[in-house]
């Protein structure tokens, strides 16, 4: 299971509005190169956000589906990618007392060849995917504190 931190000098509400925008996905997620609908009733449980990942002309059409949605940073997703497999995904962002806040990102395959990748190579592939994820995530809320004057120092 890899499981990545990131401090961000913004508030906790910042990270949560990114993840509340479904059509921000492709901006963040390594992988993801569009987004072609999203559920209006996104990240409530059920809802869905229909991606494409890869570059043209390989590219796959799948969802994402959220499994849990706690409203103020706890998020639960299945992703899906076929024929590759399905990942669970969770992220929690928990706002830090001495200003700014940390995301977490935790993922595993759970379904598909994924799951056939010995766990530490796994794991091996997917912190530096998801490095580079939240590090994106992180400048979408760092940008957007600013823009609102809600630097979280």
């Amino acid at each position: 299971m890899a499981v990545v931190d990131k401090h961000v000098q913004c508030p906790a509400e910042s990270v949560v509005e990114i993840l509340r925008d479904g059509w921000s996905y492709a901006a963040w997620v390594v992988g993801a190169s569009r987004i072609r609908s999203v559920d209006p009733t996104w990240p409530q449980p059920g809802s869905q956000i229909q991606h494409s990942a890869g570059v043209w002309p390989l590219v796959i059409n799948d969802k994402t589906i959220s499994r849990a949605w706690d409203g103020t940073g706890r998020l639960e997703l299945q992703a899906r990618g076929w024929p590759l497999g399905e990942a669970r995904i969770r992220i929690e962002v928990v706002p830090d007392p001495a200003g700014g806040c940390t995301i977490r990102m935790t993922e595993d395959a759970v379904r598909g060849p994924g799951t056939l990748v010995p766990k530490p190579l796994r794991t091996a592939l997917l912190v530096p995917r998801n490095v580079e994820a939240l590090n994106r995530l992180a400048l979408l809320a760092e940008g957007r504190g600013r823009a609102t004057g809600a630097t979280g120092r």
